[in-house]
């Protein structure tokens, strides 16, 4: 061929038939193939894939193909090599030959084809003969698989009696096989458990429930599905899967008392309200479908009534109205119990209800007295004498044994001291007579009392109405205030009256009004009935004096309609005023009261005016009392004090100088605590001055003294200043002179002699000339 190089590829492929597959995987026969390669532009070479079955085991390595130059003389000079994914790992190649072999199993799942490259080169010169060729191998599948159900284990609903066919679930397997070679990926589905409730599709793994299943027949199926590769056939690998199926709750049952007759008893002492008993329907239903509503058929007396117990479904009788044992003793009625929610699928094949016959005893229990009516209306007329009758209460044991009743009124005190009751018969009466216009209703609250039984106690109202008779005379509805000027002409209406009366008319009240005739002023005024129970009060003449008369005083008849008709004198005052057509009614009042008070205006004015003077007169004492009160009391004393300071440079004795100053008065036990008038400045100073020689001034005494004659000096505003004694009391005892305090001198000079200032030496040679005998009055 021109010295072209051709290279020839012998594989040796073992091919799985199915025939052979279906007796044993061993004994897959061989098969030795020869590929040409196909010419392709520039010496590049394209090979078909070259097939490897996996899983194949043997302890040699397993020949799969050759690799031939053209050549290749068989002298050895060529070597072959392979490179590649897997080459001399798991391929092989004999370096002299060209034969390929795989030395492992090999596993599809992981890796399906491996790409390699083959070249052959001259040993002499290390070169290739031959451009290097790619090819493939690849792993051809067995069915070493078995199916999968990832989603499992499956839990699935579906509502109880459905129709044939119905979907439940779908459950769904996986093989690892490849699905495009042969039947080892191909999936076939069987039911092993749940027949015959249920059928699987075979290709699909669709789940379908069988007819007329009921819940509550069995609630719950343990269904097993098994997935079978290679469609079934002998030798295929399986799987199962476990599918819980549950059926839910339909409303397919209806209620049914389990008891066709239920007896029960209530005490004819029992309130309204009270559970007779109860009743139970079963339903084989759960949930909503088995909630029901309970029904009282046939009870025409309508003495029980019957409500639902929403938790427990239970039918709970009550008691409407009370009973009697005396007048029945049994009942008889029909409960009917009905669903709540009805599916009307299944409403064609019975109703959804159920009845019961339930019989109920009366007991019988020592009842208290029953009055034959709850509430009793009575009449009386007012003013009725003591002991009349208002009416009778009754009332009877109605136990077989019939004890006797005794009555009694319990009430306030106010309405035992208008009724009483006799306490054998019933029979109320009064104690005193009733008035309609204090009260026109009474309200009273009767008891009857077994006697063999004092705790069997009833009660009944009474309400007493009082009827009225005509024996309030008609009045005036309130104090009629009529003024008039002097210059009133004749025939001016100057009033209009009305009347009220506190009797009650059943034809409504009608007045009569009219003028008494002897009546002195009848020809000043006149009154004019208008028929509509008021009336207008007119005057006859012209003009008015207040000189000549003031007042008017006109006796004015009122009658009403009652039988007996009664009549009243009520007095309407007229006060003529000082006006001419327009009455002031505030200066009316006025003029009234002073006429009244027998007092012209002038006086008046005077009274006003002697008060006012002495209202001026005192508060001008007060306001001098008080001036008086702000004016220091010993102002003139201070003065004096004042007078005898004189200004001098010569110091005392200092503080050791305490012989200066008499202060015994300091050291007197007794404390005052309250004011007393004072003595004079003066000859207090003088008593202390004496004392003070005999105490010193850490005496607890006199350090008590001072600080309560402080505190009284400071709460005294009348007094002088006892601090500033302070400065004086103790000069100390350094000082021939004494105490040069001038507040030790008298009230008056003159009642104080000076002439031992001479003797105290030059320093207070001025002073002695001021204060010495020697003075004369113009010092």
């Amino acid at each position: 061929m021109n010295s072209s190089v051709l290279l020839r590829l012998m594989v040796m492929l073992v091919q799985l038939w199915p025939c052979s597959l279906s007796t044993q995987n061993s004994s897959a026969q061989n098969t030795v193939q020869s590929f040409t390669p196909v010419r392709r532009v520039k010496r590049s070479w394209l090979w078909e894939p070259l097939f490897v079955t996996e899983e194949q085991i043997s302890p040699d390595p397993v020949y799969i193909g050759q690799l031939k130059s053209d050549l290749d003389k068989q002298d050895g000079n060529l070597k072959y090599i392979l490179t590649g994914e897997g080459a001399g790992s798991f391929f092989v190649i004999d370096e002299l030959n060209g034969k390929i072999y795989v030395t492992q199993k090999l596993d599809r799942e992981k890796k399906p084809f491996y790409t390699l490259r083959a070249q052959a080169i001259n040993r002499s010169t290390n070169l290739p003969v031959e451009p290097e060729s790619e090819f493939i191998i690849r792993v051809r599948d067995v069915n070493d698989n078995e199916p999968q159900f990832l989603d499992g284990p499956y839990m699935a609903t579906v509502p109880e009696m459905s129709p044939e066919g119905t979907s439940v679930t779908q459950v769904t397997a996986t093989d690892a096989d490849d699905p495009s070679y042969g039947n080892s990926a191909r999936l076939l589905y069987s039911l092993l458990e749940g027949q015959p409730y249920f059928s699987v599709e075979p290709k699909t793994g669709v789940i379908r429930m069988a007819p007329q299943m009921d819940r509550e027949t069995k609630e719950q199926y343990l269904v097993i599905i098994q997935a079978k590769d290679m469609v079934g056939q002998p030798g295929a690998l399986s799987a199962t899967a476990t599918v819980t199926i549950n059926l839910s709750d339909v409303n397919d049952n209806p209620p049914e008392f389990q008891q066709r007759l239920y007896y029960m008893s209530v005490s004819e002492e029992a309130p309204v309200g009270t559970t007779v008993g109860k009743v139970f329907a079963e339903d084989r239903d759960i949930g909503d479908n088995a909630a029901m509503d309970y029904f009282i058929e046939a009870d025409s007396s309508g003495v029980f009534d019957i409500i639902t117990n929403n938790e427990t479904q239970e039918g709970i009788i009550l008691l409407k109205k009370r009973v009697d044992y005396e007048r029945q003793r049994r009942y008889s009625i029909q409960v009917k119990a009905v669903n709540r929610y009805i599916d009307e699928r299944f409403l064609k094949e019975e109703p959804f209800e159920d009845t019961t016959i339930v019989k109920i005893n009366v007991e019988d229990a020592d009842e208290p007295p029953v009055f034959t009516l709850e509430n009793y209306m009575m009449e009386i007329v007012e003013g009725a004498m003591n002991g009349a009758l208002v009416g009778l209460v009754t009332a009877r044991d109605p136990d077989d044994d019939g004890s006797p009743v005794r009555y009694s009124i319990v009430h306030s005190t106010h309405l035992k001291r208008l009724f009483s009751i006799n306490e054998h018969n019933g029979a109320i009466i009064t104690t005193e007579p009733l008035d309609r216009e204090v009260a026109s209703w009474h309200n009273i609250t009767v008891t009857a009392t077994e006697t063999r039984n004092p705790e069997k106690i009833s009660e009944a109202n009474v309400y007493v109405q009082v009827l009225d008779v005509n024996d309030n005379v008609p009045e005036f509805p309130k104090n009629y205030e009529t003024f008039i000027c002097e210059n009133t002409v004749s025939g001016q209406l100057i009033q209009s009256i009305s009347a009220v009366d506190q009797d009650d008319s059943a034809e409504g009240h009608h007045f009569f009004f009219s003028l008494a005739q002897e009546d002195a002023n009848s020809s000043h005024f006149t009154v004019k009935d208008n028929q509509d129970n008021t009336a207008g009060i007119f005057t006859r003449k012209s003009g008015f004096s207040r000189q000549e008369q003031f007042f008017f005083y006109l006796p004015i008849l009122i009658q009403d309609n009652g039988t007996p008709p009664l009549t009243s004198t009520n007095t309407l005052t007229v006060t003529v005023c000082d006006c001419d057509t327009e009455v002031n009614t505030f200066y009316c009042r006025y003029g009234a009261f002073m006429y009244s008070l027998g007092l012209s205006t002038e006086a008046l004015v005077a009274v006003f005016a002697c008060i006012l003077i002495f209202l001026v007169f005192f508060l001008a004492i007060v306001t001098i009392r008080q001036q008086q009160q702000k004016k220091p009391p010993f102002s003139e004393k201070m003065e004096d004090f004042r007078e005898n300071i004189v200004s001098y440079d010569d110091e005392g004795g200092g503080e050791e100088d305490t012989e200066a100053f008499d202060i015994s008065a300091l050291r007197t036990r007794t404390v005052m605590r309250t004011h007393k008038p004072r003595k004079k400045v003066a000859s207090e100073i003088q008593s202390l001055y004496r004392q003070s020689l005999q105490v010193g001034p850490d005496s607890a005494i006199f350090r008590q003294f001072i600080s309560e004659k402080l505190e009284e000096a400071n709460t005294d505003p009348s007094v002088p200043p006892y601090d500033s004694l302070q400065t004086y009391a103790f000069e100390g005892t350094g000082s021939l002179a004494g105490s040069l305090s001038s507040l030790g001198s008298n009230t008056s000079d003159m009642d104080q002699s000076y002439d031992y200032l001479a003797d105290w030496g030059p320093h207070f040679k001025q002073l002695a000339g001021m204060y010495s005998s020697h003075r004369t009055v113009g010092d």
